[in-house]
C-alpha cells in the first residue's frame, strides 16, 4: 500500500464517512487475504471512492491511461492504487483486463464494475465477461457488492458531490470451483457473469436488464 493511499485512508476517508454516513453490511464476507475481486454495480462516479473508503483492505481500480499523462493527476492516481489501461475497445479492452492480472496474482483486491459504465437509468444492466475471466485466470475470489444511494451523492451530470447517505452491501464470495476445470469459453463466462449480476441485484434490489448499458453522454 502506497504512502499516499495510507494517508488518504487515515485522513480523507474518516471525513467522507462522516459526510456520507455509509451503512455497511457484510464486511466479514471480504476474504482477509489472497486475490479478491469486488464486483459492484455502478451508479455514480463516487463509487470508486466509496468502496475503498469502507473496505478494510487496500483496493485497486482501473483508470483511463490518458489520465496518467497529466503531470499532477498521473502521480496522484498511481499513489491511490489506480492502474492505467487503454479503454478504446476491441483488443485494447482485452489488454485492459490483462493489466489487472498481476494485481490479483500478487494477492491484492481489485474493485471493478461488471456493467462497464454507470447505469443511465438506475437499473442493473448486463455484465461484461471480463470480471469472470479475471477470476478464472487468476484464481481470485469474486465478492458481489451492492451500492445503494451513491447516485444521490453525485448523479450523472452533477459537477460536485452532495450531502446524502449511501449503503454498501458485501455479499458472500461466489463459488467458482465447479468451473475451475472447464475451459474459459464465451458460453461459460456469459453463464457465470449472469449469475454474478443476479447476485448483485439481490443485494441492491435493482431491476435487472439483460442488455449492456450505454455510456452516459
Amino acid at each position: 500500500m502506497s504512502a499516499l493511499y495510507t494517508f488518504g485512508k487515515l485522513t480523507v476517508s474518516p471525513v467522507l464517512r462522516m459526510v456520507w454516513r455509509p451503512r455497511v453490511r457484510g464486511i466479514s464476507n471480504i476474504p482477509t487475504d489472497g486475490g479478491v475481486i469486488l464486483a459492484a454495480n455502478h451508479l455514480s462516479v463516487v463509487d470508486s471512492i466509496v468502496v475503498p473508503m469502507v473496505c478494510p483492505r487496500p483496493v485497486y481500480y482501473l483508470a483511463k491511461a490518458e489520465y496518467f499523462q497529466h503531470r499532477i493527476l498521473g502521480p496522484l492516481l498511481t499513489g491511490l492504487n489506480n492502474i492505467p489501461v487503454n479503454r478504446t475497445g476491441g483488443r485494447e479492452a482485452l489488454l485492459a483486463i490483462d493489466a489487472a492480472v498481476p494485481v490479483l496474482k500478487a494477492g491484492n483486491v481489485l474493485g471493478i464494475h461488471p456493467e462497464g459504465t454507470r447505469s443511465p437509468d438506475g437499473r442493473l444492466h448486463r455484465g461484461r465477461p471480463g470480471t469472470v475471466k479475471l477470476a478464472l485466470d487468476t484464481g481470485a475470489r469474486i465478492v458481489p457488492v451492492g451500492l445503494i444511494g451513491t447516485d444521490r451523492i453525485q448523479p450523472i451530470g452533477a459537477r460536485l458531490p452532495k450531502l446524502a447517505r449511501c449503503e454498501v452491501v458485501f455479499g458472500e464470495p461466489m463459488d467458482l470451483s465447479p468451473y475451475e476445470k472447464e475451459a474459459a469459453n464465451a458460453k461459460l463466462m456469459r453463464e457465470v457473469t449472469a449469475k454474478l449480476m443476479h447476485e448483485i441485484a439481490k443485494l441492491t434490489g435493482q431491476e435487472y436488464v439483460a442488455r449492456y448499458a450505454r455510456r452516459p453522454q
